[in-house]
């Protein structure tokens, strides 16, 4: 299945705000220096430099790197400061096997609840995916790549759970893009979807839990094999 990229989706379009409007450009403009290994893993952070660094408050600072700390991308420790996270693979293979829990064993509620909007805002996203790939622009990829798997589990409503994605969903490629190989073939990551997406227009659950499953075990697909069956993409 072809879609034609004409999607003007933007990362803002996808990436939820619960601060204002500075700390969340900090907070984008952080994480993807995490996500892509410019901050390393353990380097420490001070709100001063950073506050410097972006010409901003050291209040906008802190905002930003509380949600960081919410999202397990730095630590902040009383009267010891801020470090980037760590990225090792024990905690991969932990949140990918999570991961994999949470996304295939609900598959029943989304397909109940699969329809023609939740279809196109994932060809939207695919579209964003495949838009970034042809840019070479493997961060605004993996904010697409995580959206697409966010809204895929948003139809099984259940609110609660959702976070615990989100945290998989954000360490998983962080550990991919940092461990993995240079020059990967990003618009192969982009067309991993589409299969799901099939499988999804089908109302085929057992097929839709095969694939999504697959790919989750997967990700990691020229780097570390966290899978169970030592399969790769």
């Amino acid at each position: 299945m072809a879609v034609e990229s004409f999607t003007s989706m933007t990362v803002s379009d996808v990436t939820p705000r619960r601060t204002s409007k500075r700390s969340h450009a900090l907070f984008e403009a952080l994480e993807k220096e995490i996500v892509l290994g410019t901050l390393a893993p353990e380097q420490a952070l001070t709100e001063m430099d950073l506050a410097q660094r972006f010409g901003c408050s050291q209040g906008t600072v802190r905002e930003a790197l509380m949600r960081l700390n919410e999202e397990g991308l730095v630590h902040r420790l009383p009267n010891r400061g801020t470090t980037v996270a760590p990225c090792q693979a024990d905690d991969a293979r932990a949140l990918l096997h999570v991961r994999r829990e949470v996304e295939c064993s609900y598959l029943d509620r989304v397909v109940a609840r699969a329809d023609a909007v939740l279809e196109r805002d994932l060809h939207d996203r695919l579209n964003a995916m495949r838009n970034a790939a042809r840019d070479g622009d493997e961060y605004r990829l993996s904010v697409f790549d995580r959206a697409f798997h966010r809204r895929l589990f948003e139809a099984a409503e259940l609110p609660l759970v959702a976070p615990i994605l989100s945290r998989c969903l954000i360490h998983n490629h962080r550990f991919k893009i940092l461990k993995s190989q240079p020059n990967r073939e990003l618009e192969a990551t982009a067309e991993r979807h589409v299969p799901i997406l099939d499988a999804l227009a089908g109302r085929d659950v057992e097929t839709l839990r095969e694939l999504l499953s697959h790919h989750i075990a997967t990700i990691v697909d020229f780097g570390p094999d966290l899978s169970d069956t030592g399969e790769s993409a």
